[in-house]
Formats: C-alpha cells, structure tokens, sequence
C-alpha cells in the first residue's frame, strides 16, 4: 500500500508539473486540454486524499495485529480483535467514500454535458436564424 500512496502523490505532483488542474498548456508542446472544472478536481483529490489516509492507517493497523500475533501473548491477541473491528471498519468506510466520490463524478459529468448540450443548441439557433435571414 505505501507504492499506492507513492504513486497517488506522483500523479499529483505531475499535474502540478504539467500546468495543474487550470488546464494550462501540457509540457512538450502538447496542445492545451478543455479547461477543467477545479471545483470538481478538488473534491476528487480531497476523496482521494481521504481515502489515502483511511488506507494508511488500516495498513499501521495490520502491521500492529501481525507484531500481536507474533508475540502470542493472551493481552496482544485479545487486543487484537478490536483492531480487526476497527480495520474493517476502515473497509467499510473506504467503500462509502469511492461509492461518494464515483457518485459526484457522476453528477460532474452529468452538469458540464448539460451545459456543453445547452451551449450547443444555443449556437445551432442563432446559426439557423442567421442562415434564415439570408
């Protein structure tokens, strides 16, 4: 899990490196991208981030019931099954909160179709009554 967290912290940083999340001009010359809605783009790095955490912390926790079960002392392997509890409940929670985020992803991509569909038949109206009239 810590080459997740790695690889999750390196796509961020190369966003940064690529112009960010204002759908400024890639490096290498590539050719600018439609602007990205940074409202979205927060809430998602702010899932990611949160989910991030929530592994993090579940990977200390097993980390911990694996040093209890190697000691096999009675305390340690009691201790253990709250530690399991809370680990699956960590699982629990990181379901919810990609469950979340695939949702606000969602109703993201329904919005900006939407408007794009709104500022299209927009331009197709004024595109016929201009045509009309000549």
């Amino acid at each position: 899990m810590a080459h997740s967290s790695k690889t999750l912290s390196a796509a961020f940083a190369a966003d940064e490196d690529m112009g960010g999340v204002d759908g400024a001009e890639a490096a290498d010359g590539e050719e600018e991208e439609e602007p990205c809605d940074l409202e979205a783009w927060e809430t998602l790095t702010k899932s990611f981030r949160e989910v991030q955490s929530v592994l993090d912390h579940n990977r200390r926790l097993i980390q911990q019931v694996n040093d209890n079960h190697r000691s096999k002392t009675p305390r340690n392997l009691a201790m253990n099954v709250e530690l399991i509890r809370e680990i699956n409940a960590n699982v629990s929670k990181v379901v919810g909160l990609y469950s979340d985020l695939s949702e606000n992803f969602s109703t993201v991509v329904q919005k900006r179709r939407s408007v794009a569909g709104k500022s299209d038949k927009g331009a197709e109206s004024l595109s016929s009554r201009l045509t009309s009239n000549f």
